[in-house]
């Protein structure tokens, strides 16, 4: 279970997590959702220990963040951030080999190769594992890094707006694949979403947050209600129910 008492961050006069109390780990998949600024990649910082909290806790399977090995930390949550700065001429298996490192810690066993091996066929990328990651599509690439990601072999996972500068097709495959890894393998997946109908497809359970809290956390059926929406948007939604499925129409 990931876990936030109190979490709070400030950046000098500005609060952009206020003290948000939230479990995490009940379901296979829970989006994020909420508008720019509204906390979001903020909370998984913490949660990841990319950032320090300036009050409250933060805890995941017991282990206060702030505190807990590095190492037992990285086996247990994966997070993949939405700005990855690593080297293009690097190949797709040079990558997922980088997820063994909590394990491995450089020197790759038996069992650190069988882990890339499987996280490579599993996101089907094994036509493009000799190739640089600037010789791939953006949906490739972004395979590539969950590939990463599974190759960790945590039990919780956090992605932070893996459909960023994606198509239509791509945005789907990636959350298609989100939901396998959750179905499939178990794992407890956390996933920030700008685009609602996604997190509504693909998602157990939504928390929607604006401006450094949480307003609303339910079920995807209780989330997606136009005077829910329109509280955490600040702007007029409509939902309509298409092939028994709630899509959000938004207006201007």
């Amino acid at each position: 279970m990931i876990t936030l008492e109190g979490a709070t961050k400030r950046y000098q006069s500005q609060t952009v997590l206020d003290d948000v109390s939230l479990s995490l780990g009940e379901v296979g998949v829970t989006a994020l959702i909420g508008p720019n600024g509204a906390g979001k990649s903020t909370l998984f910082g913490l949660v990841g220990r990319l950032i320090h909290p300036d009050a409250g806790s933060v805890r995941v399977d017991g282990m206060d963040v702030a505190k807990a090995d590095s190492g037992t930390l990285a086996r247990t949550l994966a997070v993949l951030r939405q700005d990855n700065h690593i080297a293009a001429r690097l190949t797709v298996h040079d990558l997922v080999e980088f997820g063994r490192f909590p394990h491995s810690k450089g020197r790759l066993t038996i069992e650190d190769r069988d882990h890339i091996e499987r996280a490579i066929d599993y996101l089907e990328l094994q036509p493009f594992r000799d190739r640089f990651l600037d010789e791939l599509s953006g949906g490739q690439r972004q395979r590539a890094f969950i590939a990463m990601v599974l190759a960790q072999d945590t039990r919780y996972v956090l992605l932070d707006e893996p459909l960023n500068n994606l198509d239509l097709r791509h945005m789907s495959e990636i959350m298609k694949l989100v939901r396998r890894m959750a179905d499939e393998l178990g794992k407890v997946i956390v996933v920030v979403l700008h685009d609602i109908n996604f997190a509504a497809t693909y998602s157990d359970r939504i928390v929607a947050m604006r401006d450094g809290r949480v307003i609303a956390d339910a079920s995807v059926a209780q989330i997606m209600r136009p005077e829910v929406l329109a509280d955490v948007y600040g702007t007029s939604v409509d939902v309509r129910e298409i092939d028994g499925r709630p899509v959000a129409l938004y207006y201007s």
